[in-house]
């Protein structure tokens, strides 16, 4: 299938499930780079009257905020912004900091990030009945590489069986602007941050070894220790058996 047959079957498919979960429409957010940029144009083609994107900047990149509305006024998507700088700070002041090393708070910071653009994201759709869509892709599932009732906490994975390479590839095909495409992915967590050196593997390994096996045995050991260490996120809450 090429990639404008696959972008009208997702869309088909975004209206079949949000019409069945009896909603009336969609909401995600637009961080500005080629995941969410793509979920959104889908969406914005599924639901032209009853969608919109939210641009939740938290001490975030303004080449982020500035690609995000490039791809809204390119694809009249309609957009919300809620700076969540001062929730973030008022959140850390009364929250207690039990590890001594400082480097180890990072993490936990960044995830409270996510979490509170989870929180919006949710307000919005519980006001309206619309469905959350999230903009993950098969790669990062795959490998655990979301947060925990943060970017994992949707409703909707449009792109969840899409590998990051057939994203950016959708991504050309709908036109989204090369810029974007292009720029090394990043969840814009901290200065400098990108995917891949959070990984510690280029998408292109992680997507030859989902689509056909292969990878050097460093690669494939860290994407298998990965892949077990977020085996938890995939799933829902276990419970006993007894």
């Amino acid at each position: 299938m090429n990639m404008g047959e696959r972008a009208e079957k997702l869309v088909s498919w975004l209206r079949e499930r949000v019409l069945a979960g009896e909603c009336k429409g969609v909401v995600l957010g637009m961080s500005g780079g080629v995941d969410s940029s793509v979920a959104a144009v889908l969406c914005q083609r599924a639901f032209p009257q009853s969608m919109f994107g939210v641009l939740m900047p938290c001490y975030s990149s303004p080449e982020d905020e500035e690609h995000a509305l490039a791809v809204a006024s390119k694809f009249s998507i309609p957009t919300k912004t809620v700076v969540l700088d001062s929730v973030f700070d008022t959140l850390l002041k009364v929250l207690p900091e039990d590890s001594a090393d400082p480097a180890a708070s990072q993490p936990a910071q960044a995830n409270l990030k996510v979490r509170l653009r989870m929180l919006t994201l949710y307000y919005f759709a519980n006001q309206l009945k619309y469905m959350v869509v999230g903009s993950s892709n098969r790669s990062e599932l795959s490998v655990g590489y979301f947060t925990k009732y943060g970017d994992g906490g949707v409703d909707i994975l449009p792109l969840g069986n899409l590998v990051k390479g057939q994203v950016s590839e959708l991504a050309s095909s709908l036109g989204i602007p090369q810029e974007i495409i292009n720029k090394p992915p990043s969840a814009g967590l901290r200065p400098g941050q990108t995917d891949e050196g959070d990984l510690g593997f280029s998408y292109d390994e992680l997507d030859r070894y989902l689509v056909s096996g292969q990878a050097s045995d460093e690669v494939r050991g860290m994407i298998e220790s990965m892949m077990a260490a977020g085996s938890h996120k995939r799933l829902p809450p276990t419970v006993p058996t007894f």
